[in-house]
């Protein structure tokens, strides 16, 4: 019942995703949302992000921003890190997933999109059928919209961790 909404991999921050092994499967394009998934709420890209983005170009991948938020937040994000971005992306519209992989010149089987919401991004990613990993928010402070989300997240991951403990031990 869940399942549409499970992440293909949950990890504890994006900063802990081994890059280099993913790009060696053959993935060359990746997706981020900006906000408690590459920095708190509303914050600008700090020395951890910046670094990020340098190491990713390093490897050899491309990368591209979607985000819900207005032009300025994205931009602002953006002016530190140098790469592609879509704002008012509506996500979980498959739309500007699809653009994001456009502007990079990648596709779904060598794409990944990384993200910290459940019901936008991951579903999002997964409609379009790009791999994609859920990381744990980066900080608590969050719009009340989202916390509210965030009660709903809980029990779909308690189902996803039921069932990767079933996976393991069998």
């Amino acid at each position: 019942m869940f399942d549409k909404f499970f992440p293909d991999e949950y990890v504890a921050s994006t900063y802990v995703i081994p890059f280099e092994k993913l790009y060696e499967k053959g993935y060359r394009g990746v997706i981020f949302d900006i906000d408690n998934t590459l920095v708190p709420h509303g914050a600008p890209a700090d020395e951890r992000a910046k670094k990020l983005f340098v190491k990713l170009r390093e490897i050899g991948f491309d990368s591209c921003l979607i985000s819900n938020n207005q032009e300025p937040r994205v931009r602002m994000f953006n002016e530190e890190i140098g790469t592609h971005y879509i704002f008012n992306a509506h996500k979980p519209s498959r739309k500007n997933y699809r653009k994001a992989m456009e502007i990079m010149g990648t596709d779904c089987s060598n794409t990944l999109f990384v993200g910290d919401q459940l019901f936008t991004d991951v579903y999002g990613a997964k409609r379009t059928g790009m791999y994609n990993i859920l990381v744990k928010p980066i900080h608590p402070k969050e719009e009340i919209q989202i916390v509210l989300k965030r009660y709903l997240e809980k029990i779909v991951l308690y189902f996803y961790k039921k069932k990767q403990k079933r996976l393991k031990n069998s």
